[in-house]
């Protein structure tokens, strides 16, 4: 049995927790909470593929819910004090899969999850926090109060993370350039439009219907989860990642991604308000 079965924090290795996971009836709920704005760094991406990896043989959890504890934020993005210690995931890059790289395993880890993987989106999901969200079986926004984007044109690079796979396959090559080059946060109602959530859903009813849905996925007869997600397999893309790899590593070792990144952090990147209006931030620093 995991050591974190039906506790409500997540401890890995001694280190801070930056999950709560809880469970009932074949649901685990996982809420993300690592302030100052939930970036996903080498604590939270480690605690994320170990809980991932410990509930692949769980053969009682059938959905796997994540939310946020903070409500302006799901995944802020890729820790971009990465500038900084360019090595901080070599150890987690150790265990990713040959063929891809740290930042897609967990997409991919979470992608191929045997259980139903649901996200409830009420907050702020750019970069890597986006990628998690297209990796994920279903997701759910809050209208008014979910925004979802890949900011990285912004600073200099692509999507490294699966995002372009991921989003060209959801919403279409035209739609996912656009996305990706035109780098703005998405509302809930246009990221339904697009197909790249399944609904937008009135804040207040967010809960109800990610909890109505997990419950009765968890609540149908054994096997039925097993075959559907077996009928209905994620796309191959044993190509495509190594191409995303390739496009997002020629870029980030260019002096302008780290002008860019260094001068985002120096006008308040990863704080509160500057995660506000991060493309407003990085789109200054453009001239």
């Amino acid at each position: 049995m995991p050591a974190w079965y039906g506790s409500e924090i997540f401890m890995h290795d001694g280190a801070p927790a930056t999950l709560r996971v809880s469970r009932e009836a074949g649901i685990v709920r996982v809420t993300l909470d690592n302030p100052p704005v939930n970036v996903l760094d080498v604590p939270l991406m480690s605690e994320l593929l170990h809980l991932l990896r410990t509930l692949q043989d769980d053969e009682a959890a059938r959905v796997i819910v994540f939310d946020s504890a903070d409500p302006d934020f799901f995944i802020a993005h890729v820790d971009m004090s990465l500038v900084d210690e360019p090595h901080a995931f070599d150890e987690l890059a150790a265990s990713a899969p040959e063929g891809v790289n740290v930042f897609q395993a967990l997409g991919e880890q979470l992608r191929h999850q045997p259980q139903v993987t649901i996200v409830k989106l009420a907050g702020i999901a750019r970069g890597g926090g986006a990628e998690f969200v297209a990796a994920a079986d279903m997701a759910f926004a809050a209208v008014d109060r979910a925004g979802i984007g890949q900011i990285e044109a912004l600073m200099g690079i692509v999507p490294g993370g699966g995002g372009t796979q991921y989003l060209a396959r959801r919403i279409g090559r035209n739609r996912a350039l656009e996305v990706v080059l035109g780098a703005d946060l998405h509302d809930a109602e246009t990221a339904e439009r697009y197909g790249w959530v399944n609904r937008a859903v009135p804040a207040d009813e967010l809960d109800d219907v990610v909890d109505r849905l997990a419950r009765n996925i968890a609540a149908l007869p054994d096997g039925v989860v097993t075959a559907a997600k077996r009928a209905i397999l994620p796309d191959d893309l044993s190509e495509g990642l190594p191409r995303e790899h390739d496009a997002w590593a020629g870029q980030i070792v260019r002096p302008a991604a780290e002008r860019l990144i260094r001068g985002g952090l120096a006008r308040g990147a990863q704080t509160r308000e500057g995660e506000r209006d991060l493309e407003g931030l990085l789109r200054g620093l453009a001239g």
